[in-house]
């Protein structure tokens, strides 16, 4: 799966109050380098484009990451949006020559973007140490969910649930691409709304996390170990929640 191919997450952007010290602690925590262009920052792993930020607009909007899912067509996908019971938060616009994209509102209320490349095609890497690997929408509405996605972007579904945790993951050509599970009482508080988690490759969690506490960010959720690796949920200094994964070999 490629970063242009219709319905696989293509970028994530992370909105935040201070830019300057997310240049600062992201580029210590996964080797970024940052190119900034008027008020939009690149981030790039090894010469290569993994993710992006820019400050907040709207006043009371909390610091955030963005996942973007690649389409081939951002108007058809908002019509979709709207017939599925989404809302249109941002109408599809033209990013220059780069791309085109547009941002909603999923049925729960769980936000995400969509992106049409033009020549910039999204993320240029993934599944390495400092890359995108994994997007995962938290929604209490787990079959709403499933029905709103399949009918925007054509998802098919297999489920993955263990030890009787709910864990479905959305395929295209029968190729993972993503994951929803409900948000469970014990583990997101009713102030929470739904949300799309990025999660970042890394070496190893448990060094991750450590560095993470260092340079000013919070363990949300300790490392712990999952069939797939191991995990923690961090927050960045100014509140913007992301996971770490360093997987089985």
């Amino acid at each position: 799966m490629t970063p242009s191919t219709p319905g696989s997450p293509a970028w994530v952007d992370l909105g935040t109050a201070d830019p300057d010290d997310a240049q600062r602690f992201y580029s210590a925590l996964f080797g970024w380098t940052a190119e900034v262009s008027g008020e939009y920052v690149t981030f790039a792993l090894n010469g290569l484009p993994v993710a992006g930020a820019g400050p907040l607009y709207g006043v009371g909007q909390p610091t955030a990451w963005s996942t973007y899912i690649g389409t081939a067509d951002a108007d058809e996908v908002a019509a979709r949006v709207e017939a599925g019971g989404g809302k249109v938060l941002v109408p599809p616009f033209d990013v220059q020559q780069q791309g085109r994209m547009a941002a909603f509102l999923d049925p729960g209320g769980a936000p995400f973007s969509v992106w049409q490349p033009g020549t910039m095609r999204g993320a240029a890497v993934f599944d390495v140490p400092g890359a995108l690997t994994w997007n995962e929408l938290n929604t209490r509405d787990l079959d709403g969910s499933m029905a709103f996605y399949q009918s925007v972007f054509g998802w098919q579904f297999r489920n993955s649930s263990m030890s009787g945790v709910p864990y479905i993951v959305a395929k295209v050509q029968q190729t993972p691409v993503c994951g929803l599970q409900p948000m469970l009482p014990d583990m997101w508080p009713d102030d929470v709304g739904p949300h799309w988690m990025v999660y970042f490759a890394v070496h190893d969690c448990d060094r991750a996390a450590e560095h993470a506490l260092a340079l000013g960010g919070v363990v949300v959720q300790p490392p712990t170990t999952l069939p797939i690796g191991r995990y923690a949920m961090l927050a960045d200094p100014q509140g913007g929640l992301f996971c770490i994964l360093a997987g089985r070999n």
